[in-house]
C-alpha cells in the first residue's frame, strides 16, 4: 500500500470515529484543543471492553498479579525522588517565523551535497518516510539552483546534534526559511498545579505523567497487607497527563491517556530477569492476538544497549502496523531495582523484601509490561478497519473481535408496522441485553440497518421475521464477516452468542 493509500485510510478511520461516535476532539465547539479527546457512546464501550480484557486476564486469572488504583496528584517528593522533577524533559525547539514548536529530536536535518560541494539544508519531520522525503527536498533544491552534477543522499541527524555552526543553515519545516529556528532546550512535559489555598512554591504539585510510581511508592503497603510472595505484580489501570510537545497522529500521541501497566517483581538473580522479560513478552503478544492484533499486525524492537535508561537492563516493544508507520505499541522494561531503591533512599522508608525461603532481604528487580489504553484502541480501530463489496455494494466494516467489539448483537424486526414482530424482537432483545451490550434498530430497510452495524462492528445481527412467528419459531443469526446467516431457535442462538463472545 502507498504511502498516500496509507493517509487516506487513516484519514477515513478518523472520519468514521467521528460519524460514527467513536472519538471526537475534546471542545470541538469552541476550536478544540489540540492533544485531547472525548470517547463517544461506541468508543466508551470498545474503550471499557479493551481495559476489562487486560484486567480480566492480567490481573483476575492470574494467581501472581494483584491491583492498585492510586491517586492522580501525589507528594512531589514522589517525582523528585523517581527523577522526574530533574530529567522528565523533552528537547525543544521553535521557529521563531512561524511560532511552530517541535521536539528536537523529531527534527531532521542534512546538508545537500552536489559533485562534493554544499549547496545547502534540508530538514524534515521523523517519520517511515523521511529519508525519501529529505532526497526529493534535495533534488529540488539542486534544480532550483540549476546545479549540475551527482547529488548524494542526505545524510540525516536530529537537530538536538546540531552544533553552533548547523543551527543557522537549518530550514523551519513550517516556513523553509534558514536562521529562524531557536536552540533547543529541555521541556519538563509534567502538568504543574497546587494543593491548597496558597498559591506558592509550597503547593507545587503535578498530575502524574505514568502510573508506574504509585505502584512503586505503595509497593511496601501490598506486601505488609496482600500475602504476596515474590515473584509477584501489581497491576494498575489510571490516567497520566504529558504536555507533549506535539501531539500527533488522532490518539496515538496525546496530552491525556491512560496506562495499564504491571510492575512484576522478582528475585535479584543475573539469571531470572531474561526469562521473565522473554516470559513477559510471549504473554503480552499473545493477549494482543486475543483481542484481534494477530501476528501480521505486530513486531518486536529491541532497544540497543547505548539507548537504554541507565538504570535499565533491557527494553523490547512489541510494535503494531499503524497506517503512519509501525510504532511502539507496548514497552516491556527490564528496569532492575531503580525505582524502590530510590524511593527507599529518599523516603528514608525500607523497601527491602524478606524471602522467606532463601532467608534472605533485597529490593527485588522489576519487569515492565506497559501499554496505553487509548493507543490500543487505536490499534484495535486499525486493524479492524475494512472496505469490502457485498452483491455489488461497498460496504464500511469494522472487523472488531468479538470479545472487544462496542455493541454485542444487533436485534431487528422485519417490519416495524407488525405489533406481534416488534413484541417478539423486543422480548429477545431484552433477553440479550441482560448478558451483552446490545442494540434495537427497527428504522429503514434490513440491509441499510445491516450497514449501519457492520460500520459500528457489531460482529452478529439476529433478524425476527415471520417465520419466527408463524413457523418453527428461530430466528436469523447473521455474521458480520462472512454475512452468512443461519437459523437458530432461542436456545440454540444464547448458546451459539454465548460461545462466539465469550468462548
Amino acid at each position: 500500500m502507498t504511502e498516500n493509500m496509507e493517509r487516506g485510510r487513516m484519514g477515513e478511520i478518523v472520519a468514521l470515529c467521528k460519524r460514527r461516535g467513536f472519538i471526537f476532539q475534546s471542545s470541538e465547539i469552541y476550536g478544540g484543543i489540540n492533544g485531547f479527546f472525548d470517547y463517544g457512546p461506541l468508543g466508551v464501550e470498545l474503550r471499557r471492553n479493551i481495559k476489562e480484557a487486560w484486567w480480566e486476564d492480567m490481573v483476575r486469572r492470574r494467581d501472581d498479579v494483584v491491583g492498585l488504583d492510586c491517586s492522580i496528584i501525589m507528594h512531589p517528593e514522589v517525582w523528585k525522588a523517581s527523577g522526574h522533577v530533574d530529567g522528565f524533559t523533552d528537547p525543544m525547539v521553535d521557529c521563531k517565523e512561524s511560532k511552530m514548536r517541535y521536539r528536537a529530536d523529531q527534527l531532521f536535518f542534512g546538508p545537500v551535497v552536489v559533485d562534493g560541494e554544499t549547496i545547502g539544508c534540508v530538514s524534515v519531520l521523523e517519520s517511515e518516510k523521511m529519508q525519501e522525503e529529505a532526497d526529493q527536498k534535495a533534488e529540488k533544491l539542486k534544480r532550483k539552483q540549476a546545479k549540475q552534477g551527482e547529488l548524494k543522499t542526505v545524510h540525516l541527524k536530529p537537530y538536538d546534534e546540531s552544533t553552533t555552526e548547523e543551527r543557522p543553515l537549518v530550514p523551519s519545516p513550517a516556513t523553509g526559511e534558514s536562521g529562524t529556528l531557536t536552540d533547543p532546550r529541555d521541556f519538563n512535559m509534567m502538568f504543574e498545579t497546587h494543593v491548597g489555598a496558597l498559591r506558592d512554591a509550597s503547593s507545587t504539585c503535578y498530575l502524574r505523567p505514568e502510573t508506574a510510581q504509585g505502584i512503586f511508592a505503595n509497593f511496601k503497603n501490598v506486601v505488609d497487607s496482600g500475602r504476596v510472595k515474590v515473584p509477584f505484580g501489581i497491576a494498575q489501570i489510571g490516567k497520566a497527563f504529558r504536555n507533549e510537545i506535539t501531539p500527533r497522529n488522532f490518539i496515538f500521541r496525546s496530552r491525556e491517556f491512560e496506562q495499564m501497566e504491571i510492575e512484576y517483581f522478582i528475585q535479584p538473580d543475573d539469571e531470572i530477569w531474561p526469562v521473565a522479560h522473554r516470559e513477559w513478552i510471549d504473554v503480552r503478544k499473545a493477549w494482543f492476538a486475543g483481542i484481534g492484533l494477530t501476528e501480521e499486525h505486530l513486531g518486536e524492537e529491541q532497544h540497543p544497549q547505548e539507548k537504554l535508561a541507565h538504570y535499565a537492563r533491557a527494553c523490547t516493544d512489541i510494535t503494531f502496523k499503524f497506517p503512519f508507520g509501525e510504532q511502539e505499541l507496548e514497552g516491556i522494561a527490564a528496569r532492575g531495582n531503580f525505582d524502590l531503591t530510590q524511593h527507599q533512599n529518599a523516603s528514608g522508608k525500607s523497601m527491602e523484601y524478606f524471602d522467606e525461603e532463601r532467608k534472605e532481604k533485597y529490593v527485588p528487580h522489576v519487569i515492565e509490561p506497559s501499554l496505553g489504553v487509548d493507543r490500543t484502541l487505536l490499534a484495535v480501530l486499525c486493524a479492524a478497519y475494512d472496505v469490502d463489496e457485498i452483491e455489488g455494494e461497498t460496504r464500511t466494516v469494522m472487523r472488531f473481535h468479538p470479545r472487544v467489539a462496542p455493541i454485542k448483537v444487533g436485534v431487528f424486526p422485519l417490519v416495524k408496522n407488525k405489533p406481534p414482530l416488534v413484541e417478539k424482537a423486543r422480548e429477545i432483545f431484552e433477553k440479550l441485553r441482560s448478558r451483552w451490550n446490545v442494540f434495537y434498530d427497527a428504522s429503514g430497510a434490513i440491509g441499510r440497518r445491516y450497514r449501519r452495524m457492520d460500520e459500528a462492528g457489531a460482529p452478529f445481527g439476529v433478524t425476527i421475521d415471520f417465520e419466527t412467528l408463524e413457523g418453527d419459531g428461530t430466528v436469523t443469526l447473521r455474521d458480520r464477516d462472512s454475512t452468512k446467516q443461519e437459523r437458530l431457535s432461542e436456545e440454540e442462538l444464547l448458546a451459539c452468542l454465548s460461545e462466539r463472545i465469550e468462548g
